[in-house]
This record gives structure tokens, C-alpha cells and sequence, in this order.
């Protein structure tokens, strides 16, 4: 049977990036993050420098009568440990409480997250800590910056090594218009055999029909031929000759939508009268209550 659409290159999708932000979880939600960028990182990470720089002055200030009864050995235990305090424990602590959000991140508006999505814990945020030692102390900077520079989500070597990387929170959520039914197919779609689509397909469809709009008309056509045509197979009978794929692709997921929701309303009900009979007292029994 011949194909309503065309496919395109092979490579379309992978140059179109659709799924670049999303994370799909082990509980198949998708959840679409942001990577916050480098100049971000850097205001986040010299307010945190600063806040913990001022706290180890403030400590060594507030034991300076201490201090001087020290013998230079002593003096230097203090100094290590102050020094671990600061670029160790202090960061560690901060970022496992808080759920990977520091003062300078609340300030930069972004938070630091597993690769999956999920919260950073005690070893990720150690991780980071020990890494921040050389990358962040060390070298001023410079190879967290240069790390992050050249990684696509913006990650140190901190995050490498711990599976971590920062998002944006403050305008991070991307909100996407619901999609609706193209009048034209309404009628096909009703009577349509449409299967459901795997999960990727799926998600790669709906990102596609989500910025569309900001994607240059040739990779626009290209992608939307390319899905459509992927997405077909799934579709009986094939959507009347001519339609746009991007309609088409609208016309597909709102279906499945519609049908999901149906269903899931349907067993909802069947749940309800369930334990509406469950609960109800067998024949010639009074109800006491």
C-alpha cells in the first residue's frame, strides 16, 4: 500500500532535536527541563562563593581569642578544616537540604536534578562537592566553565560525575497549547482504526506540533512528513489524499487522547458502581447506620 506521505531524510529528527529536553521517567512521565545556561551557572555559583567565602571569615573572626592560643600546628588543623568546611561540607549539606537548590540557585533561578529529573541525595550532592574542589576552588572556575561550555546541557565535572545538571525553574516550564480536532478530519477520525503510538513517536509528535511554529519552514516540512509518515502505519484508513501531515499528525493525537480519556472515565464508573454493590447490605438485612 502506498504512502500518504513521503518520508524525509534520515537524519531529520536527530537534527531537529524535538526530544534535546525531555526526560521520560521510570514511570513513563514525561518531563520536559530546561538546561539552564552557562552565564546562569556562573551568577548562581559566585553568590554561593560569596555566602560561603563571608561565612568561613565570619567563623574565623568570631574565634580569633581562640585562634591566637594556638600553636602553628593546631592553627593549621583549623585552617584545613575550615577550608573543608567551606568547599566540602557546607555545599554537601546545602544542596542534599535544600533538594539541590543554594542561595546563589535560588538567586539564578535554577536547581540542580539527577539526569532522570528526580531530586539530588547525599552522594550526588558529595559528588559535586569533592569535583567542586578542583573545578570550581582550584582553578577559579575556569574548567567548570569550560566543562560546561562544550557539554549540551551545560553540565560540569561536578554533574558528569555525579549524573547531575542544573535546569531553570523561573521559566522553565514550557506550556503548550491544547491541541484541537482539524474540522475537515473530524469525520475521518471518528471512524478511523487508530492504534496506540509508542511512547517516543508519541512524545516526538506532540513536541513537533508544539514548536512548529519557531522552526524554519524547510526542517518544518521535513519533520512533519517524516512523522507522519512514521505515525501512519498506526492509522486505518489512511487519512484522504492531500492532507496536510501536520494536520493529520493534530488530527491522530487528539483522537487517542479523547479515546484514553473516555476510557478512563468509563472504568472510573465501573469502579464506583463496584463499590457502590460492594458496600451494599445483602436482601432482608436492615441497615443499622
Amino acid at each position: 500500500m502506498s504512502s500518504t506521505f513521503r518520508t524525509g531524510p534520515e537524519a531529520t529528527l536527530a537534527r531537529a532535536r524535538l526530544q534535546e529536553d525531555l526526560i521520560v521517567t521510570g514511570e513513563a512521565v514525561a518531563l520536559e527541563l530546561r538546561p539552564a545556561s552557562v552565564g546562569v551557572r556562573i551568577l548562581g555559583a559566585l553568590v554561593d562563593a560569596l555566602v560561603y567565602v563571608l561565612a568561613a571569615v565570619g567563623l574565623l573572626l568570631a574565634a580569633t581569642r581562640l585562634l591566637e592560643t594556638l600553636n602553628p600546628a593546631q592553627l593549621g588543623v583549623v585552617q584545613v578544616s575550615t577550608f573543608a568546611v567551606v568547599m566540602v561540607i557546607g555545599p554537601t549539606l546545602v544542596e542534599t537540604l535544600s533538594r539541590g537548590r543554594s542561595l546563589g540557585k535560588l538567586a539564578a533561578g535554577i536547581r540542580i536534578v539527577r539526569d532522570d529529573g528526580g531530586p539530588v541525595r547525599l552522594r550526588h550532592a558529595l559528588v559535586r562537592a569533592l569535583a567542586g574542589v578542583g573545578e570550581l576552588w582550584l582553578t577559579g572556575g575556569a574548567l567548570a566553565i569550560l566543562s560546561a561550555a562544550v557539554n549540551r546541557r551545560g553540565k560540569r565535572l561536578g554533574d558528569l560525575l555525579a549524573g547531575t545538571y542544573a535546569v531553570r525553574v523561573r521559566g522553565g516550564a514550557r506550556r503548550h497549547e491544547p491541541l484541537s480536532m482539524p474540522p475537515e478530519l473530524a469525520g475521518w477520525a471518528r471512524g478511523a482504526d487508530i492504534r496506540a503510538l509508542p511512547n517516543g513517536l508519541g512524545l516526538a509528535a506532540r513536541q513537533f506540533l508544539s514548536r512548529m511554529s519557531r522552526m524554519t519552514p524547510q526542517a518544518r516540512a521535513e519533520m512533519g512528513t517524516r512523522l507522519a509518515a512514521q505515525v501512519e502505519p498506526y492509522v486505518s484508513p489512511p487519512a484522504p489524499w492531500g492532507t496536510s501531515p501536520e494536520r493529520f499528525l493534530a488530527a491522530v493525537l487528539v483522537s487517542r487522547r479523547d479515546r484514553e480519556y473516555a476510557v478512563a472515565l468509563r472504568a472510573r464508573e465501573r469502579d464506583a458502581a463496584e463499590a457502590a454493590r460492594i458496600e451494599r447490605l445483602p436482601y432482608g438485612i436492615p441497615d443499622s447506620r
